[in-house]
């Protein structure tokens, strides 16, 4: 049994990590609302004057909506691929099927530099030119791990007898796949697809080796920040990101978290 000095570090311990991760997220949250446009602590005041500098720069917008596009293709792509990749490694043997299981969740394990520049030496040696479907391929290649592992989790948890049971009831593979499988897998398909949005929103590494000349909201952010200009802007817009990250997350932490008590 724990004594009590053990949890009391372990507590102490605990608050620490998270005071070392979360401060200066909230440090930027509060610079969003400086007053001033020099970061100084404490702030002069609050104002919600950098909220309408951001949003009224037309740079900002274009790459907030060219953030969202992409991601949105990429996470539809990983769905697709992700989730048909996991039917069949789950319901097929063959031979290498580990070695496939490997590959699909390879991209998720190198670092993000490494797959952009391998993408990015692979579109220019195809000639391919880089652009706005480049950053969809290159964030779809990591989304795809997300929803692959989310959905195969799942069918792994779904008891074959279901499924069965409707086929000697007459359904055919269709009716049963739209009827009992689909339901079964919906909330991992859902929380799959949330994290995998999340995850190519605030993707810089691999943007920044495939974008070409398109200028993502991340982009912005990198050189805004290390050519040092509109820094109260910046801070506005990281926490539109943070936001924007958070949520979907959330919603993905929510799903899974009741389709596992549903499953229990």
């Amino acid at each position: 049994m724990e004594s009590l000095t053990t949890r009391l570090l372990l507590t102490l311990w605990t608050i620490g990590v998270l005071a070392f991760l979360f401060a200066p997220i909230l440090l930027v949250l509060v610079y969003a609302f400086n007053a001033s446009n020099i970061q100084t602590w404490p702030i002069s005041g609050l104002s919600l004057r950098w909220f309408a500098s951001a949003f009224g720069n037309e740079e900002i917008r274009d790459a907030l909506f060219l953030s969202v596009k992409a991601g949105l293709l990429a996470t539809l792509i990983a769905v697709l691929l992700g989730s048909a990749a996991a039917f069949g490694v789950h319901r097929h043997s063959f031979f290498g099927r580990e070695a496939v299981s490997f590959v699909l969740v390879l991209p998720i394990a190198l670092p993000g530099i490494i797959t952009g520049m391998a993408l990015n030496s692979f579109a220019v040696f195809w000639g391919l030119g880089l652009g706005f479907w480049t950053i969809v391929v290159g964030h779809a290649t990591f989304c795809i791990v997300i929803v692959y592992n989310n959905v195969l989790a799942r069918l792994r948890r779904v008891p074959r007898s279901l499924e069965e049971a409707s086929m000697d009831l007459g359904a055919d593979g269709f009716r049963t796949f739209r009827r009992v499988t689909l339901p079964m897998i919906s909330t991992a398909l859902g929380a799959g697809a949330l994290l995998a949005f999340a995850l190519s929103f605030d993707e810089v590494i691999v943007t920044t080796f495939t974008a070409g000349a398109r200028n993502t909201l991340p982009l912005w952010i990198f050189g805004a920040i290390r050519l040092g200009q509109k820094l109260p802007e910046v801070n506005v817009v990281v926490m539109f990101v943070m936001t924007l990250t958070f949520v979907p997350v959330l919603i993905a932490y929510r799903l899974m978290d009741r389709s596992g008590a549903m499953l229990k």
